[in-house]
């Protein structure tokens, strides 16, 4: 199926072609990108309208992500630690990249952040 997409509010038809291609209708209400990815997104998934190989217009089911627990991110830092651990003691002493720090960072800033909303309601 090729990425295509067409907006309600401008009625722009756009595509992505390619896996680095992100592509905005003319309002940029709505976006396609990833090219057979079919990667997409919209500030108002209802003006979001799918358009088929045949040019068909296919109005899209949106579901929400299920929400992850404090208790999601503890197991995820738990299996982080388990495979460090088993790694060969060589590969302990090399450095780390910027990519797995960074990896961490996010984990931990999403414990953080799911500790503040709780705290905030």
């Amino acid at each position: 199926m090729r990425n295509r997409a067409k907006c309600k509010r401008c009625e722009s038809v756009i595509e992505s072609l390619t896996l680095g291609d992100v592509v905005n209708c003319k309002c940029g209400e709505i976006y396609v990108s990833g090219g057979e990815k079919l990667g997409c997104g919209a500030a108002n998934w209802d003006n979001f309208l799918r358009v088929d190989d045949e040019g068909n217009i296919v109005v899209p089911t949106i579901q929400e992500a299920p929400k992850a627990t404090k208790e999601d991110f503890l197991d995820a830092l738990d299996e982080m630690i388990k495979r460090i651990e088993a790694m060969p003691s060589n590969a302990m002493i090399i450095s780390i990249n910027h990519y797995d720090f960074v990896s961490l960072l996010v984990l931990l800033q999403s414990i953080f952040a799911f500790d503040r909303e709780r705290d905030l309601s």
